[in-house]
């Protein structure tokens, strides 16, 4: 069976897995919102341009523009939540590295005490063999 330390040390290592994976989720619905915010002005700009197509068709114009300016706002807020969850997990990691860190010192006491036991007992009393 894995000591506490073993285990908390492998829990490290999750939590930062996890927080990775949301740090990657945030930016890459940031990147997606920049995408859609940077289709929405080219399309206002090509609407606006005198070759346009867009005195024939300003229904799909107005609609394209339309739809990439909501899929901004739904990746904004998206990126909102993942920012939460990276904020979570950023506390998460935090907690159990603290603990991981304690255990690690207690069983470093641990392990010096026996040492010194194990000296004492010899009857040897310094640890240099003097």
């Amino acid at each position: 069976m894995a000591t506490r330390k073993e285990r908390l040390k492998k829990l490290v290592s999750v939590q930062e897995q996890l927080k990775a994976l949301h740090e990657m989720r945030h930016a890459g619905f940031l990147a997606e919102a920049s995408s859609a915010e940077t289709e929405a002005a080219e399309l206002r700009e090509r609407f606006d341009a005198e070759d346009s197509l867009s005195a024939l068709f300003p229904e799909i114009y107005h609609r394209r523009i339309d739809q990439a300016l909501i899929r901004a706002a739904r990746n904004i807020a998206l990126a909102g939540e993942e920012a939460g969850r990276v904020a979570t997990a950023t506390a998460r990691t935090k907690m159990v590295e603290r603990a991981y860190r304690e255990v690690s010192r207690q069983d470093e006491r641990a392990r010096s005490d026996r040492e010194r036991l194990e000296l004492i007992a010899r009857g040897n009393p310094k640890p240099d063999g003097r």
